[in-house]
């Protein structure tokens, strides 16, 4: 797919692998709508890259709703959904006062997991209403995923199966939105300079660099906001979930 003149929706777009993304795709000539919490950041981002920002809580279907029903009428029907929102909170299952508040687990789920979901539902169902291209494409719907998906260390058990229904999620999407002509992937990030990363000490970057075969050195946003665009620009690309981890295998802890 031709990325140039298209509608891109990108959430979590405000920071990180989102707003890397957001950046790359408006350079390729599409243009971009911001979905994230962060107003402040989420207008800069979208003001930069002359898109608009829409705030939303992408676990929430009436925000959700709200959101994306704007967009489509501000910005018209998107060919391009790239889902990057999401929390990364810690905690045994089993741990020192007893065992996980269940809501801590639920609420990774919903916003890694359903909040994909929920997003994806919307913007296909938007997709499916558009025209096609001249190769009969309505659409690329891409979620990130995470290496924990098949890898969780201890203390990831939310994020791990957060992570991994969206890998689960990824072919059976796609082989339904065959008929639409959208295809649907997802991207399993290893350890990237996001703002998380960049917070912690020069010492426990290279620490975490150091277990990474090659290259030796936490993953770019570019890079991954590289990748989103290869795979909307190739059309036989579909309902597949691809590493971006330097061959990076976690441990158990």
């Amino acid at each position: 797919m031709d990325i140039s003149g298209k509608i891109a929706f990108i959430t979590g777009g405000a920071s990180g692998l989102g707003a890397a993304t957001a950046r790359m795709l408006a350079a390729a000539g599409a243009r971009v709508g911001i979905f994230d919490r962060n107003a402040e950041l989420g207008q800069a981002v979208a003001a930069e890259l002359g898109g608009q920002f829409f705030a939303l809580d992408v676990s929430d279907a009436a925000s959700a709703e709200a959101a994306v029903s704007a967009a489509v009428a501000s910005l018209g029907t998107p060919s391009v959904l790239v889902n990057c929102a999401g929390i990364g909170t810690a905690g045994r299952i089993v741990g020192r006062d007893g065992p996980m508040a269940l809501d801590a687990f639920t609420r990774v789920i919903n916003v890694n997991l359903v909040g994909s979901f929920n997003m994806m539902r919307l913007c296909a169902h938007a997709m499916s209403l558009g025209e096609p291209d001249q190769n009969g494409q309505r659409g690329v719907i891409i979620s990130t995923a995470s290496v924990a998906a098949y890898e969780g260390q201890i203390g990831q058990a939310a994020y791990a199966a957060s992570k991994g229904g969206i890998v689960s999620l990824t072919l059976p999407a796609a082989r339904e939105f065959a008929r639409f002509g959208i295809r649907v992937l997802a991207i399993a990030p290893g350890l990237f300079l996001t703002p998380l990363l960049e917070g912690l000490p020069q010492e426990t970057q290279d620490g975490l660099a150091a277990a990474i075969p090659n290259p030796a050195r936490l993953g770019r946003p570019d890079e991954y906001a590289a990748l989103v665009k290869s795979m909307v620009e190739n059309d036989y690309l579909n309902g597949e979930v691809v590493r971006l981890d330097g061959a990076l295998r976690m441990q158990p802890k």
